[in-house]
């Protein structure tokens, strides 16, 4: 009887073991960025940041942090202190997801950052990151909507996209292009329907706006969905180790 008793207690205990070894070690997914990522107060509704359908997608191991402000350029999230608590408590393991460009890119905006200095802000997120042994991840600016006459989307982020990917080969750090992404989004719902993503509104159509909204670079709550689905494919094809905690997710992002 004794023996059996041991031997109960043997297997029991192997199968705790077992469970518990393959319990995921919680870790915090850092975004840090601009508008399009960022929560948005509720007087602003429905403009929705990408960021906010995002945490929905990941199993209980995985808390998303947010930190993506509206306006920030890398300089200026460096300049107001906002870089600063993220770098501070990053552990191993974490990840950063950093997506700027929107705020950088335009010379006639307080948060105008050269292409050198845009380069050096990313690369010094990425250092920072890795020195906690914690994960950087690069993602080219989400596109505008913007198409010619001949109703083809319009590139609105070519150069600084393209210092995001040179950063991201000179430094091996995993890059998320949602500039082209997104672009091809935009292409397969067309110029008229590529509305519903952003934040168009007739005049009446909501109290938060009365009268109404053309803006063609903050979304609406699908586009924000169809931007964050984006991410997380991407996440799924790079293979990171972040894409074994998504759940639910339709990473079909059309």
């Amino acid at each position: 009887m004794k023996s059996i008793l041991v031997s109960a207690f043997v297997v029991l205990s192997l199968v705790l073991m077992s469970f518990i070894s393959q319990e995921k070690k919680p870790i915090k997914v850092y975004l840090i960025g601009d508008s399009t990522i960022s929560i948005k107060d509720t007087n602003k509704y429905p403009e929705t940041g990408w960021g906010m359908p995002f945490v929905y997608f990941f199993d209980k191991s995985v808390t998303v942090d947010n930190r993506a402000k509206n306006g920030r350029s890398t300089r200026t999230f460096i300049e107001e202190k906002l870089w600063q608590p993220v770098s501070e408590n990053l552990k191993a393991g974490d990840y950063v997801l950093i997506q700027f460009g929107h705020n950088d890119e335009v010379p006639t905006k307080k948060s105008y950052t050269t292409e050198e200095a845009y380069q050096a802000n990313l690369k010094r997120f990425i250092s920072e990151t890795r020195s906690k042994k914690a994960n950087p991840v690069l993602i080219t600016p989400a596109a505008r909507r913007k198409f010619d006459v001949n109703g083809k989307i319009v590139g609105t982020h070519d150069a600084y996209s393209e210092l995001v990917r040179r950063v991201a080969k000179e430094t091996k750090t995993p890059l998320i292009d949602l500039d082209r992404k997104s672009q091809e989004l935009l292409q397969q719902f067309g110029e008229e329907q590529s509305k519903l993503l952003f934040l168009q509104l007739e005049p009446g159509e909501h109290p938060n706006y009365p009268k109404g909204s053309d803006d063609n670079t903050h979304f609406s709550e699908l586009g924000a969905r169809k931007m964050a689905q984006l991410v997380l494919a991407e996440i799924k094809n790079l293979n990171l180790e972040l894409a074994s905690r998504i759940v639910n997710s339709d990473s079909k992002a059309n």
